[in-house]
């Protein structure tokens, strides 16, 4: 149990104990656990989602020369924007803006991620939040192209 307790927690980045009580929920089911988990944090991310965002990142992504997005992702505090999994999270969502160019964050956040087309980009940002545990949002964006 204590191996599927570490391989739940590299893949929903939960802690130990939700983990465990995840895996015993599901009967010893990794996939019905990472389920339960992932539940759990869209519910911890909904909570969240009224909190202020006063802090963030621009991040910036060029694709062969021809495309580059400007991004300014917010969070509620200057150390989650020093965190490296924000960051991995703005540079995957800036590349997610230069391969499917959305119009606006509305229509952003509602298309499938493009390195994981089984989720939105929504959902990308709630599992961030569940992991981080601030509220994080997309303030804005734009596009360029040649």
């Amino acid at each position: 149990m204590t191996d599927d307790i570490k391989k739940l927690r590299d893949i929903t980045g939960a802690g130990v104990m939700e983990c465990k009580k995840a895996i015993e929920e599901a009967g010893g089911d990794i996939e019905r656990a990472k389920a339960i988990i992932f539940e759990r944090g869209l519910a911890r991310a909904e909570k969240k989602s009224e909190r202020a965002t006063g802090s963030g990142l621009l991040e910036s992504y060029i694709h062969n020369s021809r495309v580059g997005v400007l991004l300014e992702l917010k969070c509620e505090t200057d150390f989650v924007a020093r965190n490296e999994l924000f960051k991995e999270l703005a540079h995957d969502i800036a590349m997610h803006i230069a391969a499917l160019n959305p119009e606006n964050a509305v229509e952003l956040l509602k298309q499938n991620f493009v390195k994981n087309e089984s989720i939105t980009v929504e959902e990308l940002i709630k599992s961030a939040i569940a992991k981080i545990g601030e509220n994080i949002k997309v303030e804005k964006f734009c596009r360029y192209e040649l």
